[in-house]
């Protein structure tokens, strides 16, 4: 999420239905982190079913392994309890990047399972890695919030093909390139008051070069099989260029 400014960025515009995504600049936040007690709280509670499955992710899932060492590596050390929050969530959105605060916020009531939470982990700190290594202007600019949202969709595994045969969406021509636009663009409309026509512009505008922009992966990591490879390239540069 990328963005709150006095309220949190606005949602879709009135009577819109949106599919659920992940998105950078943030449903307006419930209980200002307090997660609301349901009827199972006694067994287990949502917040820390979406504690324990935060916690599997950032120890296994090889995107997050490889994003986190990155962030490391770019003076931006994440650390779980100050950099997470597990709450609930207005509208359909799974999660966001909080740039006001540096936060990422898990949207407790709409991560379904462990593969919906490493996905959307992922999708945001791509977001946050974007913020420690530019000056991204989130709130007034959206041309860097359409690169960001690009290089989310396209970097975190959304449009692997597995995720589109469940959305009943897959066989077209070029059809991953027009998935990451598609997601991009969904996720604008999100968290940004602004016309269709306004946030496909800004993602035509930017999308070659952010589409091509592959930090810190190296490479578009369709699967975790090329993720994990992408670690493990990732953590050899250091020792290739004190070789040179």
């Amino acid at each position: 999420m990328a963005g709150a400014r006095g309220g949190r960025g606005p949602g879709p515009a009135a009577g819109e239905q949106q599919p659920r995504v992940a998105c950078p600049a943030f449903a307006e936040r419930l209980g200002q982190g307090k997660p609301r007690q349901g009827f199972l709280s006694s067994f287990f509670s949502s917040n820390q079913k979406c504690q324990l499955m935060l916690l599997k992710t950032l120890q296994t899932n090889p995107y997050v392994k490889l994003l986190l060492d990155a962030m490391k590596h770019s003076g931006c050390a994440v650390d779980r309890e100050r950099h997470f929050s597990c709450e609930d969530c207005n509208g359909n959105v799974s999660g966001g990047f909080d740039a006001s605060v540096s936060q990422i916020v898990l949207c407790q009531n709409n991560i379904a399972n462990q593969a919906h939470m490493n996905r959307v982990v992922t999708h945001e700190l791509i977001h946050t890695f974007d913020h420690c290594r530019a000056h991204v202007d989130w709130f007034t600019n959206v041309k860097h919030l359409a690169c960001s949202e690009v290089r989310a969709a396209n970097l975190s595994g959304d449009c692997s093909l597995v995720n589109e045969i469940f959305r009943l969406r897959f066989g077209l021509k070029q059809h991953y390139q027009t998935c990451v636009r598609d997601r991009a663009i969904l996720s604008i409309l999100a968290v940004r008051n602004i016309s269709k026509e306004v946030a496909e512009k800004a993602v035509d505008e930017v999308f070659e070069s952010c589409f091509n922009d592959h930090e810190p992966f190296g490479r578009i990591p369709h699967n975790k099989t090329y993720a994990r490879y992408a670690h493990r390239d990732f953590q050899n540069r250091d020792r290739y260029y004190s070789n040179i």
